[in-house]
């Protein structure tokens, strides 16, 4: 089965030369409610180039879904985008026209669902599923051979025997169902894959291979992928830029190695001290107090503030802006400077690329 090549992989170009696939700059998400109008996401800028694979973090309910869900105009329809933009390769997604959008899904930015068995259809086989994306998709439309053909390929890529797509969703186990999802959302050859919580409900050992097959993939299809997880451990192994929410609003971003090494903002180390170690002295893990605000009431200030055992009353009145404390190393926080003295983070994992 031939493939196009990535064109940052037809020429060794250097990371920091490469043009943004994705661009999301300044971006607002809110849900009108009964209960009133609820900010999702809150000034959200980040982007990601052909072949990066970016983690976005955080606790439930901080706004990681609501992004994914925008850059393939799939939020609900209480979804509003009063401010900021998401541009695919310079174009404005929020502007484009639904044809426009329809077209991008799949053939150009994909996605892997959270929760595999409602993401299938239960009346209709899996291979099924995966002919009418590429049917509606795929350009230009593939022969009924060469489909068979490509989803035996798919099917092998990640590791299922090609008879499982003459299955049905609940004739799979959850790892095989997982994996069917990663081959659907290859199927058009996409330069972007989402991957919404893809490893959510599956024991240990069906998250490491499943991992360590996304990860293989991404390195031979030269992809761009953006992993959302609350899972610190599963970014460390799979991602090379971290982005940490807290409440709608990004809270650190930076380099995967170096976010984890030296944690800038409170939320984050202690995101990283709550994962248990089975590595390096037993420490037990540290507690994260609190819960997080109400969207419909968010606090003064800095969002944390409240949980915060750094919090002063700077923290509780003025709002931090995210801002520079080394190279691609942003945070928002009034105390980053205190936090560089406070040393790596406990979480012992390995790290991509180290």
């Amino acid at each position: 089965m031939e493939l196009r090549t990535p064109p940052h992989l037809e020429a060794e170009v250097p990371a920091e030369q490469r043009l943004p696939l994705l661009e999301v700059d300044g971006l607002v998400v809110r849900y009108t409610t009964d209960a009133g109008d609820v900010s999702a996401v809150e000034d959200v800028s980040f982007s990601l180039s052909g072949g990066e694979a970016m983690g976005l973090v955080g606790e439930s309910g901080c706004g990681k879904t609501s992004v994914a869900l925008s850059l393939l105009r799939l939020a609900p329809e209480n979804a509003s985008y009063p401010s900021g933009s998401i541009r695919w390769e310079g174009v404005d997604i929020l502007g484009m026209s639904s044809e426009e959008v329809r077209r991008l899904r799949w053939s150009e930015m994909s996605m892997v669902f959270q929760g595999a068995m409602n993401a299938w259809n239960p009346v209709y086989r899996v291979g099924h599923q995966i002919r009418e994306a590429m049917d509606q998709h795929f350009e230009p439309r593939l022969t009924a051979v060469e489909a068979d053909r490509r989803l035996a390929w798919l099917f092998e890529l990640v590791g299922l025997d090609k008879v499982t797509a003459d299955r049905y969703p609940h004739e799979l186990s959850g790892g095989m169902r997982q994996r069917a999802l990663i081959a659907m959302a290859l199927s058009c050859e996409p330069k972007l894959v989402v991957a919404d919580e893809p490893t959510t409900a599956l024991d240990v050992i069906v998250q490491a291979q499943i991992l360590r097959e996304l990860k293989d993939i991404q390195t031979d299809l030269g992809l761009a992928i953006l992993y959302i997880s609350h899972d610190m451990a599963v970014i460390a192994q799979v991602t090379d830029i971290l982005a940490v929410m807290y409440a709608g609003k990004l809270v650190e971003s930076g380099p995967t190695r170096e976010v984890f090494r030296h944690p800038r903002h409170p939320y984050t180390h202690l995101l990283l001290s709550s994962v248990p170690s089975v590595v390096g002295p037993r420490r037990p893990p540290v507690c994260l107090d609190g819960v997080p605000p109400d969207p419909l009431d968010p606090p003064s200030g800095c969002r944390f503030h409240p949980r915060c055992p750094l919090a002063t009353r700077r923290c509780r009145q003025e709002e931090p802006p995210l801002e520079p404390v080394g190279p691609e190393h942003l945070v928002a926080c009034w105390h980053s400077a205190e936090m560089s003295g406070m040393g790596e983070s406990r979480l012992d994992v390995k790290v991509s690329g180290g």
